[in-house]
């Protein structure tokens, strides 16, 4: 048998070459639609998060007679198993730092009674780095009203959310 019979096996370089670009195509399609899924799960994270601090704060609220001072306040304690007015172990750890699912919370007093009691409260939740973990921003108070804003941060005067 001479060299010239010999049956080629594998693939040529333009077949390799075509099929390289055939996935590239694929992944500039898929990426950015899997980019925008996850902003928008990390959306509805902070949406949820945002309902859970609404939530734990009037908890709070009932436990300790006034608001927490600190979104840290809800949280576990680090050393002692018995709950307190710093430490009520009402949300979980990662939420009691202000970051969570590529979002940053921001815990505002907004009024207290002379004794020290917090009266109200405002948190804002803004994207940690908007446009690729978030796109919105949101606010919310203890009136329990969740608002979003697309342009810049959410305040008092941004629209409701359903």
């Amino acid at each position: 048998m001479n060299r010239r019979q010999e049956v080629q096996k594998g693939f040529s370089l333009i077949e390799l070459l075509i099929v390289v670009t055939i996935i590239l195509i694929i992944a500039a399609i898929a990426i950015p639609n899997l980019m925008r899924s996850k902003m928008t799960a990390n959306e509805a994270a902070a949406v949820e998060a945002l309902r859970t601090l609404n939530s734990t704060a009037l908890m709070y609220s009932t436990t300790y007679g006034g608001f927490p001072h600190a979104i840290s306040d809800m949280g576990p304690a680090s050393g002692s198993p018995n709950p307190s007015s710093s430490a009520a172990d009402l949300i979980d750890s990662v939420l009691a730092t202000g970051i969570k699912s590529g979002y940053k919370f921001t815990y505002t007093v907004v009024a207290s009674d002379p004794s020290g009691n917090v009266l109200s409260y405002a948190i804002a939740a803004s994207p940690v780095t908007p446009g690729t973990t978030g796109q919105r921003s949101f606010f919310t108070d203890q009136s329990g009203t969740i608002r979003a804003s697309a342009n810049g941060v959410a305040d008092a005067s941004s629209t409701p959310i359903g």
